[in-house]
């Protein structure tokens, strides 16, 4: 006879911008307790919730009970289709290249034009010089902040 455990996913509802250090402080816990905790996962993007994969929703709450920054676990655990939708990877911020035009669609900058001088993929974020000011000034921010409107010619757009 096989024993086969089917993990559940719960979401665990967090303070709001400690989703790592809560899933830092919770990975440290899991490597050194007994419970059937696997697996920790904070999703770019959602803000305030992380998910948890363990055996069940007991093991589950007692694992995050008294924990700083926790606020408790949704009821209902998360089917596999949802958690796939989730962590599916979104390409709406398409390849950023150093010279290309960008525009903003939120933010302070929301209409703006500007020309990429930097990209640092590892923390999602552009370096861009605005165009039609005054004194153009380098600013730094998220790439999910802009669209490219005019690719630069030829390949990479390294200069």
């Amino acid at each position: 006879m096989v024993n086969i455990v089917i993990n559940v996913y719960f979401v665990v509802k967090v303070t709001s911008g400690q989703e790592k250090i809560v899933a830092s402080v919770l990975q440290n816990k899991a490597s050194k307790s007994e419970l059937p905790i696997y697996s920790l996962v904070v999703i770019e993007g959602m803000r305030g919730y992380i998910i948890m994969e363990a055996e069940d929703e007991l093991s589950a709450r007692s694992f995050i009970s008294r924990e700083r920054n926790v606020k408790g676990i949704l009821p209902t655990p998360l089917g596999d289709s949802e958690l796939d939708k989730m962590i599916e990877t979104n390409n709406t911020t398409t390849e950023i290249n150093i010279g290309d035009v960008v525009e903003f669609s939120s933010g302070p900058f929301k209409g703006y034009k500007a020309k990429v001088l930097k990209v640092d993929n590892s923390k999602s974020e552009i370096t861009v010089e605005l165009m039609d000011v005054v004194v153009p000034i380098p600013i730094t921010t998220k790439m999910n902040t802009a669209k490219v409107v005019q690719k630069v010619s030829g390949e990479s757009g390294e200069q």
